[in-house]
C-alpha cells in the first residue's frame, strides 16, 4: 500500500495569490478602481481577489496580464 498522497493546503495558495495580485496592483500604482473597470468587475471583486475568498475566472487572466505589464499568464501565480 502507498503513502497517502497530501493534498496542498490552498488556503496558503490563495493568501499566496491575493498578496501576488495586491503586490502588482501596487507596483503598477493602479488602483482598485481602475483594475474593476479595466475588467469589467466591482470593485468589490477586486478586494475578494486581493483577500484571497474569490478568484479570478481563467478569461481575466489575460487581462490581469496585460494590465500589470507581464510576459507571462503565469508570472500572475506566486512562486513557493
Amino acid at each position: 500500500m502507498s503513502p497517502a498522497r497530501k493534498e496542498p493546503d490552498t488556503r496558503i495558495y490563495s493568501g499566496r495569490f491575493a498578496a501576488q495580485l495586491r503586490s502588482l496592483r501596487e507596483k503598477a500604482e493602479i488602483s482598485h478602481e481602475e483594475v474593476a473597470q479595466k475588467l469589467g468587475v466591482t470593485i468589490s471583486t477586486v478586494y475578494k481577489w486581493e483577500q484571497g475568498t474569490h478568484f479570478p475566472q481563467p478569461d481575466q487572466l489575460p487581462l490581469l496580464k496585460e494590465l500589470y505589464g507581464l510576459k507571462t499568464v503565469q508570472a500572475l501565480f506566486p512562486k513557493e
